[in-house]
């Protein structure tokens, strides 16, 4: 009995050590935001990691803040991406498709590839989480800025 106890506590004490590595912390408080860069997005966006790439979770995600009128880049995701809308209203567009408004407790699901932008109407903001899963090490392609008929054609006219 007991050699099988020894045993039995032996190979607990070996597979723990192995396989786990134990839960994680990440403190709202030390997360450290910065604005969105001007190559990317158009007017004021805010934007603090929520979390990193971090093999073997090779996804990441972010809290990102639009002001009126501000807005990402067209873009695609190799891997698709997730906003889960928290605050606000905004909007978002597939390229070819009517643009969406999106409000807080919406989710919109973007597939691999599809050309995108999402950001603030022109009279709200918008905050979401942003969450991409990476391929082959990148999860976005940046491309060209929205135009300001493209964002909002209402206005343009």
């Amino acid at each position: 009995m007991f050699k099988k106890s020894l045993i039995t506590l032996t190979a607990l004490i070996i597979s723990t050590g192995a396989f786990a590595q134990g839960m994680e912390k990440f403190s709202g408080s030390d997360r450290k935001g910065v604005m969105a860069p001007e190559q990317n997005f158009t007017g004021t966006a805010y934007v603090e990691m929520i979390f990193e790439n971090k093999d073997p979770f090779v996804v990441n995600a972010g809290k990102v803040t639009f002001l009126p009128n501000a807005r990402s880049n067209w873009h695609t995701h190799p891997a698709g991406q997730m906003l889960v809308v928290t605050e606000g209203r905004g909007w978002v567009q597939e390229e070819g498709k009517e643009r969406l408004v999106m409000a807080a407790g919406d989710v919109i699901w973007c597939p691999p590839g599809v050309k995108h932008w999402h950001g603030a109407t022109d009279s709200s903001s918008v905050t979401h989480y942003a969450i991409q899963q990476f391929e082959e090490g990148k999860n976005v392609d940046w491309m060209e800025a929205v135009t300001d008929a493209q964002y909002n054609p209402v206005s343009a006219d």
